[in-house]
């Protein structure tokens, strides 16, 4: 009696009938949703197989070989959840092309299994409530298998200005697939290194600032930061109402595209995902195909001249493809606003204490803690906790005087005119523009356990606190390092943007798949 084929076999040989005899199919690690949907539908792959794959892979990147630390649990119940799905699709019902897709989410976004969501705080650990996320309610009913939860920076990357990206006391450090010494950038580190390494077909992120594009771009995936609204964010760890948002990471723009697709709908318990605006964007992305750039006015922005060695002519080579496409690219200059980052700060502080407590309340009944003031104390008392780095973040939002304080309600409408009405809004309109193009950041840096991270310039602050949709999408390698490319829209253009980072990806080669090398220094 013949036994199952290997799980290394299985990966070579069942996304070839998907490809024509001139192009080589990709490894299942890098398949993209279409070609596992693909697979699955003739019967050439079952859910069960892909998610016993993605454990197999955990169990030897993750756990052993290079210890990438990306997954911080894994979901007992994914087999049961995959062989339903299974029986699902022998019956006859497929519920869509997430059907049988593992997925992992970032883990502050709570799951109705047996998994705790612990924003990588030991103060959480026992955080298991029992519920889904809006959004992690909408995968499953799309037919996505919860595979686990991402390792993070612990608390979202809000709890110390010198905190190192990608480490948690629960998780661990999560280390770069490209260079094992450089940082994964954060928060949403873990998500984006497992679509990177392969560990998972998409992951979910969540970004405040940057969280979901830094990762995603230093990780050579695609990621989106939606605009604030698409996708509702009830049950997720939060730090700040008016900036917190959800995002999908994933291998290709179409792929982010399902997965924001199956995700975006509103809940009456998060306002801004009633907002007049957000059906039809949600409506919309059902519909992304790329763009078609002949004609389209694109703002370039450049925020890093001269500052990275080879980013520069990375971008200009880029900026030749869009033109060559028929892109009109016009240049233009966000606005120096020296203010904004305080202003920006005072918000996420004071919405921190508030929406913090306000998520404890509902947190599980094991979870001590009850307000922000009262994990300052745990983590005073916890040598684990601040072993690497304090929280001046915690205490600073401890101390701000409530949502009532008018320091804080003219700094948040402060920052949204800079970054919205007089910000993007001004650029777009003013001179016609279909959307911004730009680096995303740098490439990665060296981890630094000592002073924590030192990371480069990002385009990320103006659509995160405006609340516009940011995508990035990779753009090429610097001395091995993936560095992402940005298109960056007006409110509710979620689907325009990845239409763009589709037509793009069309256009570039992929990068090559990580090799785990322990750093890309040649120096010792």
């Amino acid at each position: 009696m013949r036994g199952r084929p290997g799980l290394a076999g299985l990966a070579a040989g069942l996304l070839v009938a998907a490809h024509s005899a001139n192009a080589a199919p990709p490894p299942l690690e890098r398949a993209s949703i279409a070609e596992i949907d693909a697979a699955m539908a003739d019967g050439r792959l079952t859910a069960e197989q892909l998610v016993r794959f993605y454990l197999d892979r955990i169990a030897r990147l993750d756990r052993g070989g290079p210890g990438l630390h990306a997954v911080i649990s894994l979901n007992p119940e994914a087999l049961l959840q995959a062989r339903a799905l299974d029986a699902e699709r022998r019956s006859g019902h497929v519920r869509g092309p997430l059907h049988g897709v593992p997925i992992l989410l970032k883990d502050n976004i709570e799951t109705a299994d047996r998994t705790p969501t612990t924003a990588g705080s030991l103060a959480l650990a026992a955080n298991v409530t029992g519920h889904d996320a809006a959004l992690a309610a909408r995968l499953r009913a799309a037919g996505a298998v919860i595979l686990g939860k991402a390792n993070l920076t612990e608390w979202a990357n809000f709890r110390s200005s010198h905190a190192t990206s990608g480490w948690t006391p629960v998780g661990g450090l999560v280390r770069n697939p490209y260079a094992l010494d450089r940082s994964a950038c954060g928060s949403s580190s873990g998500s984006a290194v497992a679509v990177a390494a392969g560990l998972a077909a998409a992951a979910v992120g969540s970004e405040t600032d940057g969280s979901v594009t830094c990762p995603s771009s230093m990780e050579g995936v695609t990621g989106l930061k939606p605009s604030l609204g698409l996708i509702a964010r009830t049950r997720i760890v939060p730090i700040s109402h008016s900036q917190d948002t959800a995002g999908p990471i994933a291998h290709t723009a179409a792929d982010a595209a399902l997965l924001a697709a199956a995700m975006a709908g509103s809940d009456p318990a998060d306002p801004p995902s009633q907002a007049p605006g957000a059906a039809t964007a949600a409506a919309a992305l059902a519909q992304v195909r790329p763009a078609d750039l002949r004609g389209l006015r694109l703002g370039v922005l450049r925020f890093t001249p001269d500052s990275y060695v080879g980013i520069d002519a990375l971008y200009a080579q880029a900026l030749d493809r869009l033109r060559a496409a028929g892109a009109v690219l016009v240049e233009v200059k966000l606005p120096d606003e020296p203010r904004l980052g305080t202003d920006e700060t005072l918000v996420l502080e004071t919405e921190m204490k508030a929406d913090m407590a306000a998520y404890l309340a509902g947190a599980a009944p094991a979870v001590q803690a009850k307000t922000l003031a009262d994990l300052i104390a745990f983590n005073r008392a916890t040598s684990a906790e601040t072993r690497l780095f304090g929280q001046d973040l915690f205490e600073a939002s401890q101390a701000t005087k409530g949502l009532q304080d008018p320091a804080y309600q003219a700094a948040r409408a402060e920052s949204l005119r800079l970054t919205g009405a007089e910000g993007i809004d001004r650029l777009l309109v003013g001179q016609r523009l279909d959307a911004l193009v730009s680096p995303t950041t740098g490439p990665t840096w060296k981890v630094d356990l000592v002073y924590g991270d030192a990371g480069p310039a990002s385009v990320a602050t103006f659509p995160a606190v405006a609340g516009y949709p940011h995508v990035t999408t990779p753009m090429g390698l610097v001395r091995g390092l993936p560095v992402g490319l940005s298109f960056i829209g007006p409110k509710w253009s979620d689907a325009r943007v990845l239409a763009l980072a589709e037509a793009w990806e069309a256009m570039t080669p992929p990068l090559p798949a990580p090799s785990f090398p322990a750093t890309v220094d040649p120096l010792p």
